[in-house]
């Protein structure tokens, strides 16, 4: 319990904020951390399509993005990393269910420090005595996390893994941790991974019990429906499509 209301404080205060700063002729994207550097171009690219309309981007962990839009921040967009949390946004009523679509694909990566020496080439390494902090995302509210629970469980590594656990806010916490050299390993996204070559590699790719696969709606609230229309299918066009291609996210 103590986890979850430091986040519901978070929304909350950024409810305020959105409704203070969200301006007639904004269009307000909500999309999960993993998507900061690509749908910063996408942004660019549709507001050159379209004058007139500025994308504000509004980016963090999928599950407290839509506890944001649940609590009145305003959003015209939700974009996830997962279908759970776009689950729950269907389920409460905050986007519309039949703009939801796939976007994206991408595919969960075990990551360590560019200099490190633990020598990781398998899961069942984490259970060596001198790998002591992993960094994932908090499977209660972070996609990846919960991507890399079920990896874990499936290996048999969940219990162990977990005792040595350091969890992230969102993706990118994780990633900045391993980058920092704050834990000897991570869980990322591979597009995440890319971002940070000179600081983190690639140890192993981690197959998921599930596709990692990126859906994106058109929320219920109105004042700028036709525009967020339109942003979703700047994103599923080939221009769009390119965008996310560049920064390695896959087609869905």
């Amino acid at each position: 319990m103590s986890r979850q209301r430091p986040l519901l404080a978070l929304s909350l205060a950024l409810s305020a904020l959105w409704g203070a700063t969200a301006h007639a002729g904004d269009l307000v994207v909500s999309a999960a951390a993993s998507l900061t550097n690509a749908f910063k171009e996408v942004a660019r690219g549709y507001e050159k399509e379209n004058p007139g309309t500025q994308v504000i981007l509004n980016f963090g962990a999928s599950d407290v993005l839509l506890q944001q839009i649940v609590k009145g921040a305003p959003a015209d967009v939700f974009a996830s990393a997962d279908q759970k949390a776009m689950d729950k946004a269907v389920a409460e009523k905050a986007v519309k269910p039949a703009s939801r679509v796939d976007f994206a694909a991408n595919q969960i990566v075990l990551i360590v420090p560019t200099d490190s020496k633990a020598n990781i080439t398998a899961l069942k390494d984490l259970t060596r005595d001198d790998v002591k902090r992993i960094a994932y995302g908090n499977p209660a509210s972070v996609p990846v996390g919960r991507y890399t629970q079920g990896a874990l469980e499936a290996a048999g590594l969940w219990n162990v893994v977990q005792a040595k656990s350091v969890l992230a806010q969102n993706v990118r916490q994780s990633l900045d941790y391993v980058s920092r050299g704050e834990v000897d390993a991570g869980f990322v996204f591979a597009t995440d991974a890319a971002v940070m070559p000179d600081k983190v590699k690639v140890a192993l790719r981690v197959p998921s019990q599930t596709p990692v696969t990126y859906p994106i709606a058109v929320t219920t609230r109105e004042a700028a429906a036709q525009d967020a229309a339109r942003f979703v299918a700047y994103v599923l066009s080939p221009a769009g499509q390119a965008i996310l291609s560049r920064y390695g996210f896959q087609k869905p």
